[in-house]
């Protein structure tokens, strides 16, 4: 198959890579706890957190290889790795333009593939730093069958209210896309209407798409910050959402609570049976409360991404968490495993704090 062929070719390009996410170090292999099953041989059967610099993590497994996707200096990067502890070096793929609606503020890019296409959905703005009012979601196309690129651009994805007015779109950030019982959708957050501040309600609004790089339905609202855990802070937002599926149920996990604060956490919303419309917000359902959120030794938790072990039978949990305590976007990128209910329902637990030994994920050689 092709995907097959594309995961070959990349797995060589990373034996014969020695680099590594730019020179940063990923994760830290612990030792093993004295007794007689310490050693050397069980030295690289444990990692700790942080395994990254960074936020916004993006990992997409197909087959034996995990993809990354991520933003800096002005543009995106790829790296791929057989090791989820490890993802590899950081490619430039794709470099904002000097001028234009994406030029500046490049963030939370997301690596798919879709209908045999690798395709890089992210955000950006036409002017640089705050306030930051001028936000879209775009989306590029790779030209090869290689998700390092070189990547098209397509242009500003449409995010408003009115469909026969394209140049309608609304603010919109941290758009992914997801099937849904053989449909294409698009999630994102959004405001209600384009405002000359920053601090506007974000809310969690949902398209359907006629293809990776077309809207084709104007947008539903299926969440506002309205709960007490979301709310009460200097800005009452939802964004960051991304798709959870287990058999019949499907799940919106979404980021809420000021991303630069330490309360920075996540919330759940609920599809209870997929073949529920998911463009009816009342379909979906909110949790009673955070189901992940940060303790006195882990801050800021939120704006994940989930993958599986190499063999397919663990869940994980990629985040990133704030530094310190001070306001501001000095965050990591952490990961760790997580369970299920009987009723299909995920637990997430809490997060591990950095440098306590974890056993790597199942299958990683």
């Amino acid at each position: 198959m092709m995907v097959h062929s594309i995961n070959k070719k990349i797995i060589a390009l990373l034996l014969l890579s020695q680099l590594w996410f730019l020179g940063c170090q990923t994760s830290t292999v612990a030792p093993v706890a004295a007794g007689k099953n310490s050693g050397k041989a069980d030295a690289g059967q444990y990692f700790t957190n942080p395994i990254a610099e960074g936020a916004d993590p993006w990992v997409l497994k197909i087959g034996e290889v995990y993809y990354s996707c991520g933003s800096g200096n002005g543009g995106i990067y790829v790296s791929q790795s057989t090791k989820l502890t490890q993802l590899g070096e950081r490619v430039p793929v794709w470099q904002a333009p000097d001028s234009g609606w994406n030029a500046h503020n490049v963030w939370a890019p997301e690596l798919h593939y879709l209908q045999g296409k690798w395709y890089i959905y992210y955000t950006a703005g036409r002017t640089p730093g705050g306030p930051f009012i001028h936000q879209r979601s775009g989306v590029l196309e790779s030209a090869t069958g290689s998700p390092f690129g070189p990547y098209v651009d397509k242009g500003m994805l449409y995010t408003g209210d009115d469909l026969q007015n394209p140049e309608s779109g609304k603010w919109a950030i941290d758009l992914t896309p997801f099937y849904l019982n053989g449909q294409l959708y698009a999630a994102w957050s959004g405001w209600e209407e384009n405002a000359a501040t920053d601090k506007t309600k974000q809310h969690l609004y949902l398209a359907k798409m006629s293809n990776p790089y077309t809207i084709s339905s104007n947008r539903v609202k299926i969440s506002s910050p309205t709960q007490p855990w979301e709310t009460g802070g200097e800005l009452d937002l939802n964004e960051g959402p991304e798709l959870l599926k287990k058999k019949e149920k499907a799940f919106l996990i979404y980021s809420t609570r000021e991303s630069w604060l330490k309360e920075y956490r996540l919330g759940q919303l609920t599809l209870a049976d997929t073949l529920q419309d998911p463009m009816k917000a009342d379909n979906w359902v909110k949790s009673g409360g955070p189901v992940f959120e940060g303790t006195e030794e882990v801050l800021g938790v939120g704006h994940c991404s989930f993958t599986t072990s190499p063999d397919n039978t663990e869940d994980w949990i990629l985040y990133h968490a704030k530094k310190s305590a001070t306001p501001g976007w000095s965050r990591d990128i952490r990961m760790q495993k997580f369970t299920w209910t009987q009723d299909g329902y995920p637990v997430f637990g809490k997060p591990i704090p950095a440098g306590v030994p974890l056993p790597v994920p199942s299958g990683q050689k």
